[in-house]
């Protein structure tokens, strides 16, 4: 099958008059705006346009920690928009599980109670804003019966939204013999998957300042504790994820904030203390913003081209921008830009409104290409009996 830039039948399609600009299999780029960093892995990705703006040792495999409750909160949020799972749904503190995550050997904890009944979205707060692993682990019992059966779920959620690098052992991310790990990339595939799939959710659980369970022992005074989130309150628009450490993987965090219409999603791991990881973070992400800069693109629901549709009940369809689309540039670069369509094609029926069939691909003498998706403008549905007879023999016609 062809591979075509933009409409078979025409041109490339250039929305920008700077006509000046040449691109080539070997072309040179200007250097990205500077950034050290003692983190041994960090990564960092603009999903306006999705540029990726940092990338260090990202492919590496590690332990996540913590982090790995964003996959579990993943599958709890899958659920609930499917109406399998209720916020208000009780769940049941099983006393062995209490037993076990129970005490400071347990780690971070909800303070749960044995035989305690906790909505569901009681423990995904205390997962998210406290990271309780008590919470992780009786929430997955709840949801599956067992911990390992959610594990399994994780798993199979993790392959179908693209962690392509991970593996997931436990619920909680606890130490397990190198059984679950991730990678920085996968990290922040995982974060946008769930900003993109459940905003409602994600605005309602992630970036919470504090979450208040469980009683002090004598007093019984409610306990309050704090999100761990070093970005909350010191950097604008932060709303998220999750931070985490172990002796094994030291201090990470995935972290996003939106300022402007942009919003930056980060990754750093294997950090020597919490003042550092602190330090580094909000560093990184004040980068992110201040050294690069957003230029549109095209908005959400413009047609940039047509396609040809092979075998349907139209022969073409229009390719639109699901988003406001842009393009990502250092601070300093120019705004001149070239972009183009690019598709597999001519593209088969059916064809679902809002699916994605091609691609934009932007083309600046600063950055590597940004590649940004195009969607169906409508269903193209598969033609019928005599519509197939006619492509037939407009096909014929163009071979003689």
């Amino acid at each position: 099958m062809p591979y075509y830039i933009g409409d078979s039948m025409k041109p490339v399609l250039f929305f920008s008059a700077s006509a000046a600009l040449c691109f080539t299999a070997a072309a040179s780029y200007a250097a990205a705006p500077p950034f050290e960093t003692i983190a041994p892995i960090a990564y960092m990705k603009d999903l306006s346009s999705g540029a990726v703006l940092y990338a260090k040792d990202a492919d590496r495999r590690m332990p996540p920690a913590s982090m790995a409750k964003m996959m579990t909160v993943y599958v709890a949020f899958d659920l609930i928009k499917k109406g399998q799972l209720k916020l208000d749904q009780p769940i049941t503190v099983q006393p062995e599980t209490w037993k076990k995550w129970h005490g400071p050997s347990a780690g971070s904890t909800m303070f749960l109670s044995p035989n305690e009944q906790v909505s569901a979205a009681n423990l995904l707060h205390g997962i998210v804003t406290l990271s309780g692993n008590d919470a992780c682990v009786v929430l997955s019992e709840g949801i599956a019966g067992t911990e390992q059966a959610f594990v399994a779920l994780m798993n199979e959620k993790a392959q179908k939204i693209g962690l392509t690098n991970s593996h997931f052992g436990t619920a909680n991310g606890w130490p397990d013999g190198g059984a679950t790990y991730v990678t920085a990339h996968d990290l922040e595939t995982l974060a946008e998957a769930t900003i993109r799939d459940f905003p409602d959710l994600y605005r309602q659980f992630y970036g919470q300042r504090e979450f208040t369970w469980g009683k002090t022992m004598g007093s019984g005074k409610d306990i309050t504790q704090s999100n761990r989130d070093p970005l909350l309150g010191v950097i604008d628009g932060a709303d998220g994820l999750k931070t985490g450490h172990t002796d094994e993987a030291g201090y990470g965090f995935t972290g996003s904030a939106e300022q402007r219409g942009r919003r930056l999603v980060m990754v750093m791991a294997g950090l020597p203390s919490n003042a550092a990881r602190r330090e580094q973070s909000i560093a990184f992400m004040n980068w992110g913003f201040r050294a690069w800069k957003s230029k549109p693109v095209v908005r959400k629901g413009v047609r940039v081209q047509t396609a040809e549709v092979q075998g349907g009940s139209s022969s073409t369809v229009g390719l639109v921008a699901p988003r406001d689309l842009a393009v990502t540039l250092p601070i300093t670069a120019s705004d001149q830009m070239k972009v183009k369509v690019v598709y597999q094609g001519p593209i088969k029926a059916p064809i679902a409104q809002g699916q994605h069939i091609a691609d934009l691909v932007v083309l600046t003498s600063d950055t590597p290409p940004q590649i940004t998706p195009l969607v169906a403008e409508k269903t193209v549905e598969k033609a019928g009996f005599f519509g197939r007879i006619g492509e037939g023999i407009r096909w014929l016609l163009g071979r003689l």
